[in-house]
């Protein structure tokens, strides 16, 4: 299982997004690059928090379906309905993203293992594991989206 929780991974995402062109167009949808990067470190937030986003009533919400898109199965390409807070911040300069990007991830990172994690809107109960394959799939879902 890929995971933002282990340093071999991590970096290997890392440099992915390191050598994104933010001129490359989507190979589907409708992000620029520069919104992937904002939409990221918004993501990235949503661990760091001390209270859930508000639940969605979509289909990973149930446990199996849960397992199924956070350990199994590829993402969907395509619109999927964004939680609360998923688009929030206007992308900056790209370096400035790619910086906030990585003080983010060390944020997380730093966080205690067996801490009380916040619910994610899409997939609820989450703990360090699940939000670590969680970050890692998002992450690569993305740069796949920009060929990276």
């Amino acid at each position: 299982m890929r995971t933002l929780n282990d340093p071999e991974h991590r970096r290997e995402l890392l440099d992915r997004l390191v050598r994104l062109d933010p001129a490359q167009p989507p190979r589907w949808g409708s992000l620029t690059a520069p919104r992937m990067l904002a939409h990221l470190c918004d993501q990235m937030r949503m661990p760091l928090r001390d209270g859930s986003s508000p639940p969605m009533r979509v289909p990973t919400r149930y446990p199996l379906l849960r397992e199924l898109f956070l350990y199994v199965l590829p993402w969907p390409r395509g619109k999927v309905q964004a939680p609360q807070g998923a688009f929030e911040a206007e992308p900056a300069a790209w370096s400035e993203d790619l910086a906030t990007l990585n003080e983010l991830v060390d944020q997380y990172l730093s966080l205690e293992p067996e801490r009380e994690w916040p619910d994610h809107p899409h997939f609820r109960r989450m703990n360090r594991r699940a939000w670590g394959a969680f970050c890692y799939k998002h992450f690569d879902h993305h740069l796949k989206q920009f060929g990276g």
